[in-house]
C-alpha cells in the first residue's frame, strides 16, 4: 500500500510542479528594450525591463539619506505608509517596491522565486544609487522583504551602507512540525494552485493597530488568499534566510516584536543566536508583527532613523537586544536546583 502512495505522489508531482516565475515569463508589463534599472513615474523597471509598481516619498529639502523597502508576504509597497513619511520629514527619500507577483506589478499571486527577488533587490539598489549618487544608503526589508535583504545581503547582491530587517521571516523548514513539511510539499506538488484562505475563527493578528488591519482588508492592491505553491516558495525561501543570517554585514540591525504571532519566537532566537557580533538587534515588549504600523509604532521609526544616522549610537528607545537561544546545560552538570 505505501508502494501504490509513493507512486501515485510520484505520477502527480510529475504532472504538477510548483509554478515559479521566470524574467518576463507571462508578465503583463514589461519595457520592449530592457535597459538599466531605473525609476519611471510609478514604476522601477527592473533589470529585464519588467515594471514593478513603486511608492516613493520624497525627503522634505534636501536627501541626506535614500531608503529603498522591500514590503511582506501578500502585501505591497503600501506596507512602507506608516514608516516612510517620518523618515521623509528628517531629509530620508524612501522608495518601496511591489515585488512580483505581488500589488501592481506582474503575475499577481504566482510565486516569483528567490532568483527573480534577489536580481530585482539589486536592481531597486543600483536605481536608488542612480537617482542619488553619494547619498548615504540604507536597504530595509519587512518580514517577507526582510528574508529577501538577507539572501541578497549575504549572496553580496546588495552593498548598502545600512541593512535594516524588520520582523525578518526565518520561520523555515527546519522549524516546522514534520506534519506541516510533509503536507505542504505534497500540496505544493499535486495541487500547486489550490488558494489558501485563513479559517474564519483564526486568532492570529499581525498588529495591535487595528486600523490598519481593517485597510489592509479592505485594500484590493494586499492580497487575501493564497496559492499552495507560493506558501511552498515562501517557507524555502525562509529557510535559506535563516540559514544566511551568519554572512550579514556590519551595519545591520535585526528587529523583533514579543508580540509577534507570525513569526515564531523559536525561530528567531535561534537566528539570532547564529548573527555576526557586528550585527544589532532590539527587542521591543509590546511589539508585533508589523512593527512599524503597530500603535507603538513611533518608537521604532525613531530607532530606524538613528540608525541610519549613526549605526553606533544606542537607539532611542533605550530597549534591549533580542534574546538569544539559551543553551541546554551539558549532561551530568547540575542545575542551581540540584537537577541534572
Amino acid at each position: 500500500m505505501m508502494r501504490v502512495l509513493l507512486l501515485s505522489l510520484a505520477v502527480a508531482s510529475a504532472a504538477c510542479a510548483p509554478v515559479v516565475q521566470k524574467p518576463h515569463a507571462g508578465a503583463v508589463q514589461f519595457s520592449a528594450q530592457p535597459s538599466a534599472p531605473h525609476f519611471d513615474g510609478k514604476a522601477l523597471v527592473s533589470f529585464d525591463g519588467a515594471r514593478l509598481g513603486l511608492n516613493v516619498w520624497p525627503a522634505k529639502g534636501e536627501t541626506r539619506a535614500v531608503l529603498a523597502g522591500l514590503h511582506g508576504m501578500n502585501d505591497y509597497a503600501h506596507g512602507f505608509h506608516a514608516l516612510a513619511p517620518y523618515l521623509a520629514e528628517h531629509g530620508v527619500t524612501v522608495y518601496a517596491i511591489d515585488q512580483r507577483g505581488f500589488g501592481r506589478s506582474p503575475n499577481l499571486g504566482v510565486w516569483p522565486g528567490e532568483d527573480l527577488m534577489i536580481a530585482d533587490a539589486a536592481a531597486l539598489e543600483q536605481a536608488a544609487r542612480a537617482a542619488h549618487p553619494g547619498a548615504p544608503f540604507a536597504f530595509a526589508g519587512e518580514s517577507m522583504g526582510g528574508a529577501v535583504a538577507i539572501r541578497a545581503a549575504a549572496e553580496g547582491r546588495i552593498h548598502p551602507d545600512r541593512l535594516i530587517l524588520i520582523a525578518p521571516a526565518v520561520w523555515g523548514w527546519k522549524n516546522m512540525p514534520q506534519a506541516y513539511r510533509v503536507a505542504l510539499w505534497v500540496a505544493a506538488h499535486t495541487r500547486p494552485a489550490q488558494i489558501v484562505t485563513p479559517p474564519k475563527n483564526l486568532k492570529i493578528v499581525a498588529s495591535d493597530n487595528i486600523n490598519v488591519l481593517r485597510e489592509n482588508w479592505k485594500d484590493p492592491l494586499f492580497l487575501k488568499k493564497t496559492r499552495v505553491d507560493a506558501v511552498y516558495g515562501l517557507v524555502g525561501l525562509m529557510q535559506n534566510a535563516s540559514d544566511s543570517v551568519t554572512k550579514l554585514p556590519p551595519n545591520t540591525l535585526y528587529l523583533y516584536g514579543a508580540k509577534d504571532q507570525i513569526i515564531p519566537a523559536k525561530a528567531t532566537f535561534k537566528a539570532v543566536g547564529r548573527l555576526p557580533k557586528t550585527v544589532r538587534t532590539i527587542y521591543y515588549p509590546q511589539g508585533y508583527h508589523m512593527l512599524t504600523r503597530d500603535l507603538q509604532g513611533a518608537v521604532v521609526w525613531k530607532d530606524i532613523l538613528a540608525f541610519i544616522d549613526d549605526p553606533a549610537a544606542p537607539p532611542p528607545s533605550g530597549l534591549g537586544a533580542i534574546p538569544k537561544p539559551k543553551r541546554p546545560a551539558a549532561k551530568g552538570v547540575r542545575t542551581a536546583q540540584g537537577n541534572p
